[in-house]
């Protein structure tokens, strides 16, 4: 079971799309519309939902938001100000593991999303059992639609463990002592063959130079890139003289 998402009275097609899309991106597909401005469904919703569109086709229309959360067993009102009502306030991590433990109990949770430009009104909120707000800045409150839907649902996949699409493990193996050793012999020789280091400091720039090599924990890709870079240098310099 997954959490209900009700938008109620939303106004812009394109907001509905992109609502489907932050839902599909993170593995909701459960949406309710409470009496959409124009009727449904909304011209330039479709092309918003940027192939979302199973989202869009299973949208259940309702006449008001009581109806909308009639068979639910729990639901969260989201809203960016306070409305001075006796109701536990919770971010969208709280809220989504809490739906996380309800819905594996079998209850129906459903979140409910106001309208673009004045939120969700108060009676409305009244009927939630819990507040859902977001931890932005003072300053700057506002949030928009599918902003707020894909802030919930991100919390929602998140709860669920769900893993990153791809990982940046290393695709070359570590390079070998003996292959790093070999790099520095090479680097340095074409180094001191165009009198790179001044007189006496060898020594030191060398290890220096090394240091700097090792904090990058070099692969046999890095290894074999710099050398053939180095010598590309070394060989055009070569080339180069008359």
């Amino acid at each position: 079971m997954k959490p209900v998402i009700i938008l109620v009275e939303p106004q812009l097609a394109e907001n509905i799309g992109m609502v489907a899309r932050a839902m599909a991106n993170f593995g909701l597909d459960t949406l309710r519309l409470v009496s959409p401005r124009n009727g449904w469904p909304k011209k330039g919703a479709q092309s918003a939902a940027s192939g979302a569109t199973h989202v869009l086709e299973q949208a259940v229309l309702f006449d008001s938001a009581a109806e909308a959360i009639a068979d639910l067993n729990y639901v969260f009102a989201t809203t960016a100000r306070e409305r001075g009502q006796m109701k536990r306030v919770v971010g969208p991590d709280v809220a989504m593991a809490e739906a996380r433990v309800r819905l594996g109990e079998g209850q129906g949770v459903g979140i409910l999303f106001g309208r673009e430009r004045t939120g969700l009104e108060n009676d409305e909120i009244s009927l939630a059992d819990a507040i859902v707000t977001f931890p932005v800045d003072g300053r700057f409150s506002s949030v928009n639609l599918a902003q707020a839907v894909l802030l919930v649902s991100y919390e929602w996949q998140k709860q669920a463990g769900g893993a990153l699409p791809f990982a940046g493990e290393m695709r070359s193996q570590p390079a070998p002592r003996h292959m790093v050793t070999s790099f520095f012999d090479y680097l340095e020789s074409e180094l001191e063959a165009v009198n790179f280091y001044p007189p006496d400091k060898q020594p030191i720039m060398a290890r220096n130079m090394r240091d700097v090599f090792h904090r990058l924990e070099m692969t046999e890709q890095d290894v074999r890139t710099l050398r053939g870079a180095i010598r590309a240098l070394a060989e055009g310099r070569r080339l180069r003289k008359p």
